[in-house]
């Protein structure tokens, strides 16, 4: 006889059976399909966004982002746990689909069983074991969450009935297989059951039991098991269970634009009463669907720079109070639900996005609170950051320095100053230098400035800059809020730069080539543009840069608009390494990277809550023990000079900048 089993034994296949089981199937799925339905029209209070364009490139990432679990095992124990449970979760349900197909199609109305012979062995075996490691995993979970939960981990009565709902379907699932076994292989075929190994030890446990008592438990457990899986389908889009398709669609639904891109709003539109957010309303349907998405694993809010130093920001707490508001009360003003603090204690380092399982985008958010608290309520972050915008208003950068002199570092060295000596046929430059406040005006930064056109100049390239001409790229500002003068901004340097017919700017700020190359765009700019490293990598690749290796020890800090923004974080440690360095990371490095506190406009205000950001940098940077410091952007090395400072480490830590490495190796002619 070929190994098999009978699929409703005991339970019967009668007519009267088999309609109970769907009556109560289809009612449970239709009731389903109804509350999911009551969600979806809440989306429907946000304004359209497409994101179903590229549909096919949307799949593929979904599919592979689904199956591979990528996101989620980001964080390696608990989504390791998780994901070994989703895949054994998986072998499970596609093991009942296919009793369904054979029971209610093949055999039905083909007379076809193929539950059956070597198919069936490898069947049964995969499903018993994947439904035991199913109940380790979820026992893993369960004392995590109930037994070592961590602090910022939030746990309500849902997570105990989904937990209990879950182990109840798999112990039961287990217990009608050892009856079954019971009764029926353990008499007759007992060799069989090799193939059922849990189901081998249940109907071992249960040898002594009468047939009638077996045939009665068997019955009453199989329908038990119905119902609670039926009721684990009903409880779906009322608790976190419905991020098994919130999630799965949030894949689909993710934005394809490029990283950390802002929305660039018409200030031209006179039929726009408002701009930014203030209620649910003011949101697109993709920001109320985040909210259905987030399964508050606390992922966002761990990794936050601003909570973790006591500020009141939870990116986690944003987007759920997104979702509350949306389902309770659309009307609810969420800027003072959420709280200004929380919204201005914002970085936009993208490290709570980067780490999201559900791929929920935070940062827009924020910044588009902002941008209704200052261009529709003429309200800042504080009154140093509100003088800020009228310097940049007024002189072009937020120091409130004299424009005429943006290009007075660069006397003396060999620059082209474009509006000054530039001709298209005469002179041409090999790229233009958009230098950036900082190193314009700050001191410090100045030397970072001199030190790029002292390497192109030893790499034969000619650089040349605007000088006066360039005004800020109103990053911070954009930041802060203020789209209005950030498009006044971009829109006076595009017809700046577009002067010249340059085929490639280089910068050495990452938010000034954050913002030219991928938010300029939207107003027309072409110009391709690179971050210094990435340009100077190629050169050193190319034995363009004269520099003689000397050994020195460091650790490396990967700025948030280079690593996380734009994917960059092996070029700057390759030039690292050609110059001889022994780079010794940090825990949190290259993606993991933790913010230097300036970004998001930050670097205009005062830090007043909680502990300052950029001394706890200093201090992970400590701990590596390596002597300096090394970073490649103005923000960044501002910050950590003044963290040096307060953490009182003058003595055995400081800061440089690439460049001051490659220029103390340059060989001189």
């Amino acid at each position: 006889m070929e190994i098999s089993r009978e699929i409703y034994w005991n339970v019967g296949n009668s007519l009267t059976t088999i309609a109970l089981m769907y009556f109560f199937t289809f009612l449970a799925m239709g009731y389903v399909v109804y509350l999911f339905y009551k969600r979806y029209k809440v989306y429907q209070l946000g304004k359209p966004l497409n994101r179903t364009d590229n549909l096919a490139e949307r799949i593929k990432y979904m599919l592979t982002n689904m199956a591979g679990q990528i996101k989620v095992r980001r964080r390696s124990r608990p989504g390791i746990a998780h994901s070994i449970f989703f895949w054994s979760f998986t072998i499970l349900f596609i093991g009942t689909f296919l009793v369904f197909v054979q029971a209610d199609i093949t055999d039905l109305f083909f007379d076809y069983v193929f539950l059956k012979g070597d198919f069936y062995k490898v069947y049964s075996f995969s499903l018993d074991i994947a439904g035991l490691v199913g109940i380790i995993m979820l026992g893993g979970l369960f004392i995590r969450r109930f037994v070592f939960k961590p602090k910022s981990l939030v746990t309500s009565k849902e997570d105990t009935i989904i937990h209990i709902l879950l182990f109840a379907i798999l112990i039961t699932g287990f217990l009608i297989e050892g009856v079954r076994m019971a009764a029926t292989e353990l008499k007759t075929n007992p060799e069989w059951m090799i193939f059922s190994p849990v189901g081998m030890v249940i109907a071992n446990m249960l040898s002594n039991v009468s047939d009638g008592v077996l045939l009665l438990s068997h019955k009453i457990i199989w329908w038990v098991h119905l119902f609670i899986v039926l009721a684990f389908f009903i409880v779906i889009p009322v608790t976190k269970l419905r991020h098994m398709f919130t999630i799965t669609a949030n894949y689909v639904f993710k934005d394809n634009g490029p990283t950390g891109k802002l929305v660039t709003l018409n200030m031209e539109d006179e039929t726009i009463e408002s701009f930014g957010v203030s209620k649910v309303t003011d949101f697109t349907w993709k920001d109320i669907f985040d909210a259905d998405a987030c399964i508050n694993c606390s992922r966002c809010q761990d990794i936050c720079p601003a909570n973790a130093t006591g500020k009141p920001l939870s990116p986690m707490s944003v987007i759920n109070r997104i979702g509350n508001a949306a389902f309770n009360d659309p009307s609810i003003n969420l800027i003072d639900d959420i709280g200004r603090d929380s919204i201005w204690s914002c970085t936009t380092c993208r490290a709570c996005e980067d780490i999201c399982p559900a791929n929920n985008e935070h940062v827009n958010k924020i910044i588009d609170f902002r941008r209704n608290l200052v261009l529709m309520e003429g309200e800042f972050a504080g009154d140093e950051v509100m003088q800020a915008m009228d310097n940049v208003e007024v002189n072009g950068n937020p120091m409130g320095l004299a424009m005429a002199s943006r290009g007075d570092w660069a006397i003396g060295l060999d620059v082209v100053i474009m509006s000054d000596t530039y001709e298209i046929v005469k002179n041409p430059v090999d790229v233009l230098y958009y230098v950036g406040c900082y190193a314009s005006f700050d001191a410090r930064n100045q030397k970072i400035a001199k030190n790029f056109v002292e390497i192109c100049n030893a790499s034969g390239i000619k650089v040349g800059i605007l000088g006066k001409e360039e005004k800020c790229c109103g990053e911070p500002i954009r930041k802060m809020g203020n789209e209005y003068l950030y498009q006044e901004l971009a829109k006076e340097n595009i017809e700046n730069l577009g002067k010249y017919n340059v085929l490639k700017i280089v910068t050495t700020c990452p938010h000034c080539f954050n913002t030219l190359n991928k938010d300029y765009r939207d107003l027309g700019f072409e110009t391709q543009v690179e971050h210094y490293t990435v340009f100077l990598d190629r050169l050193e690749k190319e034995n363009r840069i004269p520099m003689k290796e000397e050994a020195f020890d460091c650790t490396y800090h990967d700025s948030c608009y280079l690593v996380r923004h734009n994917d960059i974080d092996d070029q700057p440690r390759s030039l690292l390494n050609a110059a001889g360095a022994n780079i010794i990371e940090m825990d949190k490095s290259r993606k993991n990277t933790s913010c230097c506190g300036a970004g998001g406009g930050r670097i205009l205000a005062e830090e007043h809550l909680g502990t300052k950001i950029n001394i706890a940098r200093v201090n992970m940077a400590q701990e590596t023990g390596a002597p300096t410091l090394i970073s490649n952007c103005p923000f960044c090395l501002t910050m950590f000079e003044d963290g040096i400072k307060m953490a009182d480490c003058e003595d055995s830590l400081v800061v440089k900048d690439l460049s001051e490495i490659i220029v103390e190796r340059l060989k001189k002619s």
